[in-house]
């Protein structure tokens, strides 16, 4: 009987814990995460409109102040408007600045405010791996 109390606690946790919403700020990191990633892979897929390769950069850091406004710039670019993949991308920008500016307004904190960093972004090289003789 106690070993079927524990498996039924059990149980119950893992569904209690599975079940709870994402934090505005996840929700706003993995999307943030995504468009980059699509944005990526969109630059270089070889079968795509020439116009792709004019499109703003688009690297997005959540912690900096100036992505709202590289949000605003990449939704508002004019071109490539015919191109399905661009114009996915661009609602799934739209939507990360519609959720940053309303419902998670008062849940992020800004860490930054350079939008140079946004254009020139300092990526890491990956740590150098250690040889064992």
């Amino acid at each position: 009987m106690k070993m079927l109390l524990r498996l039924i606690a059990l149980l119950s946790a893992v569904l209690l814990v599975s079940s709870a919403p994402p934090t505005c700020y996840s929700r706003v990191l993995s999307l943030s995460k995504e468009i980059t990633e699509s944005f990526r892979d969109l630059q270089t897929s070889k079968a795509v409109d020439p116009c792709v390769e004019a499109l703003p950069r688009l690297y997005l850091d959540i912690h900096n102040y100036c992505v709202l406004a590289k949000l605003r710039d990449f939704v508002a670019y004019p071109r490539c408007e015919k191109v399905l993949q661009v114009s996915a991308l661009k609602e799934k920008a739209r939507s990360l600045y519609t959720i940053m500016i309303s419902y998670c307004r008062r849940d992020l904190v800004f860490l930054t405010n350079d939008c140079n960093a946004l254009e020139n972004p300092v990526l890491f090289p990956a740590a150098p791996s250690i040889i064992q003789s």
